[in-house]
């Protein structure tokens, strides 16, 4: 038996922790730039406000209806999805996070009639324990306890848990999901299963022509035709791994055509990807920066882009930043209007199998043991408590949160505060 544990409109449920205000009405959580909604309420959706919409277009209706807005904090978010998952360990011995607010839980070895009751232990314990609403839907396979899942969400009948283990129940449920909404399917596997007049998932379940569907839609469409039917094709994945390249990009909150100013922003993006680095226990062997002017816009266009491979691969902060700012001298061009750039880490190694040169490595160890002094301070004292002097302190290109919460659970200043 698999469990998914979804929790319910994540950076929402995040911000009302700590914002009892929030509660009861409608809320929109922006993008970067408080470009656009990522995260909603259900009674901002009751209102009639789509997800992904430009803010600026429903701005005026969230006021009409006493709603609330705030900038993404994803200091917060990343905190309390840690908090989440560490609560849900202790429910199952095998656990795949399968994104921020997603989990996957072996639940091996319970009775059917134990499931539901257990399920609905771990939904009260995480509320408890942090705050955070989830759903939880539960089945033999992981498409299934997908599905089961977002039933769990839509259904006033289940209150947000569901167990899919009794055939006939699930058939019925089936019959009434449409296929487009299965976990895997994309647009093109759509339309193909809608050209074998395929329409809901129980069609998909019980069509009888197995070879068709391994022809038209591969080994992943019969994976999930399998998984529908109760036999599992897709394991649990408990170690997490590591990415092949990290990427920190931002729009800057407004356009800029000083160089100092670029170099800031890179150097705060070198910081941030280098943190993620460290943090998965790799190094890079190369490194890549962008910076580019806006291409909907009626100013000058320009593009610069540079790379460079180190001989050595690091995961030192002080040199990434060092090449990416030598870079920048050369790509930057004087006269243009820049709205954005970003950073690239690739060629990335496992720390302990990374090959260096003959004479680098009284250097590695100096700087293994910097990095991590200044890892460590960061995490107890909040994000950029130690940072390079080349992100520098005003920071005019940062992006706009004009409406960010505090960081409640990762900085010492911002801690709410009880009267």
């Amino acid at each position: 038996m698999i469990a998914l544990v979804d929790c319910n409109s994540f950076y929402v449920s995040c911000e009302r922790v700590f914002d009892l205000s929030a509660r009861n009405r409608p809320v929109v959580v922006l993008s970067n730039n408080d470009g656009c909604v990522v995260s909603l309420s259900k009674e901002a959706k009751d209102i009639g406000i789509p997800m992904g919409t430009p803010y600026f277009k429903v701005k005026k209706l969230i006021k009409e209806n006493n709603g609330k807005v705030f900038s993404s904090n994803y200091t917060l978010y990343g905190d309390l999805s840690y908090r989440v998952m560490e609560t849900l360990k202790r429910f199952a011995p095998k656990i795949e996070i399968y994104s921020i607010d997603e989990a996957f839980l072996n639940l091996e070895g319970f009775r059917k009639e134990e499931a539901l009751n257990y399920i609905k232990e771990i939904k009260a314990v995480v509320y408890k324990e942090t705050g955070i609403p989830v759903s939880i839907g539960l089945a033999k396979t992981k498409v299934l306890a997908k599905l089961a899942n977002i039933v769990s969400k839509k259904s006033t009948t289940h209150k947000g848990t569901l167990c899919l283990l009794d055939e006939k129940e699930t058939n019925k449920i089936l019959s009434t999901f449409p296929v487009s909404d299965i976990w895997g399917i994309g647009r093109k596997m759509n339309v193909r299963l809608h050209e074998l007049k395929i329409r809901n998932a129980y069609d998909f379940k019980t069509f009888k022509n197995d070879k068709l569907i391994l022809k038209k839609m591969t080994k992943v469409g019969k994976a999930i035709q399998d998984e529908l039917r109760g036999v599992s094709c897709i394991e649990l994945e408990d170690i997490k791994k590591r990415k092949k390249n990290i990427l920190s990009s931002r729009s800057f909150g407004k356009k800029i055509s000083n160089k100092q100013d670029i170099k800031e922003a890179i150097a705060s993006h070198v910081t941030s990807a280098a943190e993620k680095l460290r943090k998965q226990k790799s190094t890079a062997q190369s490194i890549h920066i962008f910076i580019k002017t806006n291409k909907f816009s009626d100013t000058m266009q320009t593009y610069g882009a540079k790379s460079f491979s180190f001989l050595s691969p690091t995961q030192s902060t002080f040199k990434l930043v060092s090449k990416a700012l030598d870079m920048v001298d050369e790509v930057f061009r004087e006269g243009f209007l820049y709205y954005k750039c970003g950073v690239s880490l690739s060629g990335l190694h496992n720390e302990d199998e990374s090959q260096h040169d003959l004479f680098s490595f009284n250097d590695i160890d100096k700087d293994l043991e910097i990095m991590r002094s200044i890892d460590s301070l960061n995490k107890y004292y909040g994000s950029e408590c130690i940072k390079v002097a080349a992100c520098g302190t005003k920071k005019h290109w940062q992006m706009l949160s004009q409406m960010k919460s505090k960081a409640f659970t990762t900085r010492v200043t911002e801690l709410l505060e009880v009267y």
